[in-house]
């Protein structure tokens, strides 16, 4: 979360014989001081609704809501089902060998990615099928129109049937950098279509077969070597009809028409998480710190804050009249969003907040990477 040089990129690991993953949050030995925070001006009304646990998180979380259900899974291969009007258990389930990557649910079925590289799959918290995936993936398993659609390291993508966990398909491409970043990627569906990342790209695809419909650039490998290339697409994504903006990582954030499959403007950005937005804006942090505003018709900031440099922050989320981000000392900021400027902050448990935030009808759900889960409540 804080500022990675490209030319010392640290936390490397081998997956298989042509991926290289690269740690997002790695850093170099010499941390710049978090910036000190002002007294709390608590000028908008939030209190704490409900708390929860789950098991210690320590990969790359990304917490699903369906309806008023949040998801939730941990490293240690806790997976949880809450209310999330109350906190409540809906169900609980444990997985063998803990948990890769994020979760994904469409009310019905869950799907988790284990460290053996297993896609496991759910009924209320009851295993209905597993299989291997044969690559390593921190991307949360998409589950829609019954079927499961995972995406590996290598960014190939597959599709399982829903019940059966039968494979369908598997999208992959030739040419691209050998490297992405140890972060989940994107994977959404917008009408009919996958929309995924695949390096710079978002590329949307047919569910039903597999086959490319359409790719659009967010940004375009540059360098001498394949770190300084890398332009992997990260974190979560902002949509408002057929409007998808995505961050390409430390590189550029961009809006694509995901009907006709074209770039509507991509603007230089220096950072390693997912965007938020509304119709009006696109938030983003930087890995600085900085908390910027693009608008959204045509990607000219709006506002840009520098309150909350260095304190290592999560991707944001726009809620109401507010911009809610997590900082690495398990704090929630609310900023205006309007222009930036802080409304409220309510602490957790102290640990880092392990993912970004999300709303579950008036709820915005955070948790931290010891594993608690709390239910905050704008007023």
């Amino acid at each position: 979360m804080f500022r990675v040089s490209r030319a010392r990129v640290m936390g490397v690991l081998l997956a298989g014989a042509a991926t290289v993953l690269l740690g997002a949050c790695a850093s170099g030995p010499d941390k710049p001081k978090p910036t000190e925070l002002a007294p709390n001006a608590a000028l908008i009304g939030v209190r704490l609704a409900w708390t929860s646990r789950i098991g210690p998180v320590n990969f790359p979380l990304d917490i699903n809501v369906n309806g008023n259900t949040v998801t939730l899974a941990g490293s240690d291969g806790s997976v949880a089902a809450l209310d999330g009007s109350t906190g409540t258990d809906q169900w609980r389930a444990s997985v063998t060998g803990g948990i890769a990557g994020g979760i994904g649910s469409d009310g019905r079925i869950s799907a988790v990615v284990t460290r053996g590289n297993e896609l496991l799959a759910l009924e209320r918290g009851r295993e209905i099928w597993r299989e291997n995936l044969g690559a390593l993936s921190f991307t949360a398993p998409l589950v829609a129109g019954e079927r499961v659609f995972a995406m590996t390291a290598d960014r190939a993508v597959t599709a399982f049937d829903g019940r059966s966990g039968r494979r369908l398909w598997t999208y992959t491409r030739s040419g691209d950098i050998p490297l992405s970043v140890r972060q989940y990627s994107v994977m959404l569906a917008v009408g009919n279509t996958l929309v995924v990342g695949i390096s710079g790209r978002l590329v949307g695809l047919d569910p039903l077969t597999g086959t490319l419909r359409w790719e659009s650039p967010i940004a375009t490998a540059r360098g001498t070597n394949d770190v300084e290339r890398l332009v992997d697409l990260v974190g979560r994504v902002s949509r408002e009809g057929d409007s998808v903006c995505a961050r390409a990582f430390q590189t550029a954030i961009g809006c694509v028409n995901a009907a006709r499959g074209s770039l509507v403007w991509s603007k230089p950005a220096d950072g390693a998480q997912g965007v938020h937005g509304d119709a009006d804006f696109v938030f983003g942090t930087e890995s600085d710190g900085k908390v910027i505003a693009w608008r959204r018709a045509d990607g000219e900031k709006a506002w840009t804050s520098e309150r909350l440099k260095y304190r290592g922050l999560t991707a944001p989320l726009a809620i109401g009249r507010s911009v809610a981000v997590g900082d690495a000392t398990g704090l929630v900021h609310f900023l205006s969003r309007q222009d930036g400027s802080l409304m409220n902050r309510m602490s957790t448990d102290g640990s880092a907040i392990a993912a970004a935030p999300v709303v579950v009808g008036n709820t915005l759900v955070v948790v931290t990477e010891k594993g608690g889960v709390f239910g905050f409540r704008p007023e």
